[in-house]
Order: C-alpha cells, then structure tokens, then sequence
C-alpha cells in the first residue's frame, strides 16, 4: 500500500526540519557572518511563518477538498521526494544566497552568510509546518470524512499538489 500523504508529509517534514536546523545551527556556531543583520532574518522568518500558516494550511485544505475518489491502480505511489534530496536542495539554495555578490543585488540583505541562515531558517520552518501541523490537519480531515489521501500523478511544487483517497482511513 502506497504511503499516505499524511505518512508523506512527516517523514518528508521532519527530515527537511532536521535538515535545516543542523545548518542553521552550524551556520551559528561556525561563520559569525551568519548573525549579522539579525532583525532581519528573524523578521523574514516571521513572515514565511506567517505565510505557512496562512496559505499553506489553506493549500492543505483545498487540495483535500479538491480530492477525488481512488480508482483501482490510480493512487500512484505516494512515495516521499527520496530523503537524501532534502539537505542537497537546501544546501544548493543556501549556496546560491552565500555566493552571490552584493554587488549585484537590489540590497545587501539579500545575499551572504546571513542570507544563507535565512535560507536554512526557512526551510526549518517549512519542515515544521509541514511535517506538524498539515500533518494533524490531514490527520483530522481523514477522521472527520473517513479517508485516507494519497498524493496522486501529476502534482508538481510549483502547481500544486492532487490528492486522491480511499475510503475507511
């Protein structure tokens, strides 16, 4: 049986919340650099926390409501993004932000080694909300309606995601 996308959104979650505060930690600890400008990553962070809240647990909702019934062999797999991809993806972010000259950017928060904390920061967050609170949102969406979602064929990070479900969670 194909991981549920409650299943999905833990392990998937949680790896890129551990992932990013071990970078973030050893952004800390290791490259003063990285605390400069702290009021504004500590602002920033508050906004994508803000943003998660708000969008992304509406986005939950609406992909669960927009869900349709399984057909036989139409669940797709439901297979997390392969957890090793998880530090890649947010090392290569935080990279790019290091690496990139001031220079040439509309303003110096922009890039750095605290922009690269904002970076890890942020995808702490994200891991948190979604490895936590979607997680108990589909959680109480399947015991409200008696489903069970899995995430279907098509969905993309940037259109969105399609769930499909089963009935009897």
């Amino acid at each position: 049986m194909a991981p549920s996308y409650r299943e999905r959104l833990k392990v998937e979650g949680l790896t890129m919340a551990a992932s990013g505060a071990i970078a973030s930690v050893a952004l800390l600890a290791a490259v003063p650099e990285s605390r400069q400008r702290a009021v504004s990553t500590v602002a920033q962070l508050a906004v994508v926390a803000a943003l998660l809240e708000g969008l992304g647990s509406r986005s939950v909702r609406k992909w669960m409501d927009a869900a349709a019934e399984a057909q036989p062999g139409g669940e797709g797999s439901g297979e997390p993004t392969p957890l090793w991809q998880m530090p890649v993806i947010m090392s290569g972010l935080a990279a790019v932000f290091i690496l990139l000259p001031e220079t040439n950017l509309a303003g110096s928060d922009a890039a750095g080694w605290d922009a690269g904390l904002r970076v890890t920061g942020g995808c702490l967050l994200v891991g948190l909300a979604q490895g936590l609170r979607y997680e108990r949102i589909v959680a109480a969406d399947e015991t409200r309606r008696g489903r069970r979602y899995v995430r279907a064929p098509g969905s993309r990070l940037l259109k969105g995601t399609l769930l499909v479900f089963t009935r009897g969670g």
